[in-house]
């Protein structure tokens, strides 16, 4: 009955541990609590040393830096066997309190800096702490995870059901970066000329929506002249010739948008119709960013 009873409680701890179990690792200064089931005198609570080695009650000690809970746990189990102690023991090791206690958040979010945290947190719970994302933010953000991990990308949409699903959890050491999104400029004759952050969930625009968003062509526009003008570190690589009357009206397939693309929608041509491409970025770099 005491087995059945030992194995229904390790079934019932283990499952909440899992997500730590498995990403996270051990480290040097980390305290842990060693249960040894049904045998309560090898019990203990200690803190790894700088040499990532954990005291044992029983004399000794094992290295456990570089490993999850999980296998500190086997590896604690093995010692026993090994010694004879016991014949099958079972051991469950967690983590009480981690030896660095800061996340690190920086980028677009309202408070960058360091936040004290003793326990792993979801990723919405880090974000909050640092007053949450700016109006400017990319959603594919970096995690740089403590015990040297190639980084990791996360996506946190915007949307509730999606993004609950995938809740991230962050540990106390990890370092998170928001990006800044892209930025697409919208300029001529549109009702409001000037650049618009692409804060979608997949952070892209069409033309067609960029051009909704800067509030349409207006009367003065000729949208036959249109162009579409592509820039890498704000250099021009490329200029499209824009049909965007008939995209309007559907005879054209609207085309895809990239961070810093300008779309141009010349006047009259009794005004600025061949407004040149040193007119045109100038105005792109002075125009006012809106965020919807």
């Amino acid at each position: 009955m005491r087995l059945i009873i030992c194995s229904v409680l390790l079934f019932c701890i283990t499952p909440s541990l899992r997500a730590q179990q498995d990403s996270l690792l051990i480290g040097p200064g980390d305290e842990l609590h060693v249960q040894v089931f049904d045998t309560p005198e090898l019990e203990e609570v200690a803190r790894v040393s700088d040499q990532g080695s954990l005291p044992l009650v029983l004399g000794g000690s094992i290295k456990v830096a570089e490993m999850t809970p999980e296998e500190a746990g086997v590896a604690i189990q093995k010692v026993l066997v090994d010694a004879r102690i016991m014949y099958s023991p079972r051991v469950l090791v967690t983590v009480r309190g981690y030896a660095t206690q800061n996340v690190t958040v920086f980028g677009q979010v309202a408070r960058p800096g360091a936040y004290e945290i003793d326990t792993p947190r979801s990723i919405f719970d880090v974000l909050t702490l640092a007053g949450g994302l700016t109006d400017l933010a990319d959603r594919h953000i970096t995690i740089e995870r403590r015990d040297g991990r190639p980084q990791e990308k996360v996506f946190v949409s915007n949307d509730s059901t999606d993004a609950f699903k995938r809740n991230t959890i962050v540990y106390p050491g990890d370092t998170l970066f928001v990006p800044k999104t892209g930025i697409v400029y919208v300029l001529g004759a549109v009702g409001r000329p000037g650049g618009y952050p692409m804060t979608d969930n997949d952070s892209t625009l069409t033309v067609l929506q960029a051009v909704a968003m800067a509030g349409g062509t207006s009367t003065a526009a000729v949208p036959s002249h249109a162009r579409l003008i592509h820039r890498t570190r704000g250099e021009v690589n490329a200029t499209v010739q824009l049909p965007l009357g008939a995209m309007q009206k559907g005879n054209k397939p609207d085309l895809p948008m990239l961070a810093g693309d300008i779309v141009y929608v010349p006047f009259s041509y009794l005004r600025n119709a061949a407004l040149g491409l040193t007119g045109i970025m100038a105005a792109a770099t002075s125009s006012a960013i809106y965020v919807h």
